[in-house]
């Protein structure tokens, strides 16, 4: 009997030691060439990506990743569904959307509690602005037809009873021929991402009439502020095949939201790429300001958040029907929960 006890305390021991060590095993990845599409890697609805690349996350992680970038979410989108790209960094809310077209999209962590996305009038036409119903007949610049930007248009048209075709919908992508659009007067307003709309505010080319850039600001437009908004998302099959990858891709984002939740705005600036600032550090500062707290401090994505998503898309695509919608399977949080026991200090 002494000896069993013997036996089984040093079994205890044993497996006291290696609880921690097995809380962050990881299995060889299946597939270390990733390829990420994303929609205008330049903005800041994208800097969590652009932080692990440049921080060398993604290579710890034993990923050599292929980043190609596009003029919008939706042409991301189109690369994965088309096979040039394996994942997206854009919006989630394609894992519900894309449900009735038959495509299986699934999310595995989140960037973006909030939209981070605004509408702004041309400062010509915003004086008669008073609601959305102002809208109706303009010319409106997205970054792409059919991306979040558009949606967001969509949502404020269907909240007054207008239509999509009660408007020109003109895609204009994320960079500077965004601005130049909106500063050539082609365009009435213009719903984007930063920092494209705090260089048109700080230019006093646009007055921003709706903002999901905050809390406050998207709870206006949505009626909450639980939206969640940039991910990481794939093919289901994609995802079963590769869930070593799956996992790795997760840990370096993970360590690039918790980066930024503690990194100052001079730190953000003097790690992105010159060129990202646009020649204007200030207003690239100043534009990261007004986004900071729209990046999800954690990646894990609530249930509410997946409910209030569908919501909001139902409310204007007739074709997505909530009770034929599988919300469980658009987001898988097993990833960054073991991600967060890695590295969650």
């Amino acid at each position: 009997m002494k000896l069993v006890r013997i036996f089984a305390a040093a079994l205890c021991t044993m497996v006291a030691i290696a609880g921690p060590l097995a809380v962050h095993a990881q299995g060889k990845i299946e597939k270390p060439k990733v390829s990420i599409a994303v929609g205008g890697k330049t903005q800041f609805y994208y800097l969590p990506l652009t932080i692990a690349e440049r921080l060398g996350y993604l290579k710890d992680e034993g990923l050599d990743v292929e980043i190609s970038d596009f003029d919008g979410g939706s042409k991301a989108l189109q690369a994965v569904v088309g096979g040039s790209a394996d994942v997206v960094s854009g919006a989630w809310e394609n894992t519900i959307d894309q449900q009735p077209k038959g495509l299986q999209l699934q999310g595995f962590v989140l960037l973006g509690r909030y939209p981070a996305i605004s509408l702004g009038i041309a400062k010509a036409k915003a004086a008669s602005y008073h609601s959305p119903k102002d809208l109706k007949g303009m010319k409106i610049g997205v970054s792409a037809p059919g991306s979040s930007t558009n949606r967001v248009v969509l949502h404020l048209l269907a909240k007054e009873g207008l239509k999509a075709d009660d408007v020109s919908i003109i895609g204009v992508g994320t960079s500077s021929g965004a601005i130049a659009a909106m500063k050539a007067g082609s365009l009435d307003a213009m719903s984007n991402v930063d920092p494209i709309m705090t260089m048109l505010e700080t230019g006093g080319d646009v007055v921003i009439v709706a903002d999901t850039r905050t809390a406050a600001g998207t709870a206006a437009v949505f009626g909450n502020s639980d939206m969640p908004a940039a991910a990481l998302y794939a093919p289901i099959d994609f995802i079963k095949k590769n869930p070593n990858t799956v996992q790795a891709l997760t840990n370096a984002m993970v360590r690039a939201l918790l980066w930024l939740q503690k990194a100052t705005p001079d730190q953000v600036a003097a790690t992105v790429p010159p060129e990202y600032l646009l020649n204007n550090k200030s207003v690239y500062l100043a534009s990261y300001a007004k986004v900071k707290d729209a990046f999800s401090p954690d990646g894990s994505l609530s249930d509410a958040g997946r409910q209030n998503m569908l919501k909001y898309l139902a409310a204007f695509n007739p074709a997505l029907k909530p009770e034929n919608i599988n919300l469980a399977q658009t987001f898988d949080g097993s990833y960054v929960q073991r991600a967060l026991a890695k590295y969650r200090k």
